[in-house]
This record gives C-alpha cells, sequence and structure tokens, in this order.
C-alpha cells in the first residue's frame, strides 16, 4: 500500500503522515517504510548543528505502522494512544535516515488494541515498544 492509498484510512497527512508504504505479512504483521525527510520540521531545534528525531517522533511513526493492523476498526473511528510500555530508545535516528517498521498484534480486547512495534535503521534496532491504541468514534 503507498502513500496515497495510507490516506484513504489513516486521517494523519503532511507533515505528520510518517509511512510511505505498508505491506500486510503473512503471518498478520505489517512491515512499513518511512525516509526521513533531509529537514524535517521536528529537527530544527533537536539539536542545532547535530539534528536528531525525536523519540516521540520514532513512536509515531510505529503507531501509524500499528494502525494499519486495524484498518476495520478505523471505519467512523480514529486510533489514538491510550499507553506506551517498555519502550526503548537503542540507536539515533538522522535526517535522511531509512527506517522499517515492524508491528504485530500481541492483544485486543472491545476497542482496545496492544502492539509489539520496533523501528529499525539499516538493520540496526534503534527503538521498540508496546504500544496500546484505542478506537475512539470520530469527532469525540
Amino acid at each position: 500500500m503507498n502513500q496515497e492509498e495510507i490516506k484513504t484510512f489513516l486521517p494523519h497527512r503532511e507533515p505528520m503522515l510518517l509511512i510511505d508504504d505498508v505491506a500486510t505479512q503473512e503471518d498478520g504483521s505489517v512491515l512499513a517504510h518511512y525516509r526521513i525527510p533531509d529537514k524535517p520540521f521536528y529537527c530544527e531545534g533537536h539539536f542545532p548543528g547535530n539534528p536528531i528525531v525525536p523519540g516521540v517522533i520514532l513512536c509515531e511513526i510505529m503507531a501509524q505502522a500499528c494502525f494499519v493492523l486495524h484498518l476495520d476498526a478505523l471505519k467512523n473511528s480514529t486510533l489514538l494512544y491510550r499507553g506506551m510500555n517498555n519502550v526503548k530508545f537503542r540507536s539515533v535516528v538522522k535526517p535522511g535516515d531509512a527506517c522499517v517498521i515492524t508491528a504485530r498484534l500481541v492483544e485486543s480486547k472491545g476497542n482496545l488494541y496492544v502492539c509489539d512495534a520496533q523501528l529499525s535503521v539499516a538493520g540496526k534496532r534503534c527503538c521498540q515498544g508496546t504500544l496500546t491504541i484505542a478506537t475512539v468514534p470520530t469527532g469525540d
């Protein structure tokens, strides 16, 4: 699924649409890609002369990949964070880096979904965590 197809179900738009493409794998997990722009707005002051992608942006990239696991739940709803557990930042991500994101559903209960996700650059794990997201009716 390319970025234009992603826009048909995710409400995010540039500059906060943080997935370039995504595919569902045979095991039910997803594999997504995102190339960090050369001069992203979120690196302007983080840090001058040594830009590093903020950890919260890495978590958002992973969350957007997780949303793809729940396309049916997106009908008339928005998926929102409900929690992040065991998030670890193992290596910095810089402007221009090509990120590979994997995500899989661990548990679902009612409108809550628990997913494990990780983000890597050049085969090196940079961020990982367990994200809990919930469907919320659109407009709330």
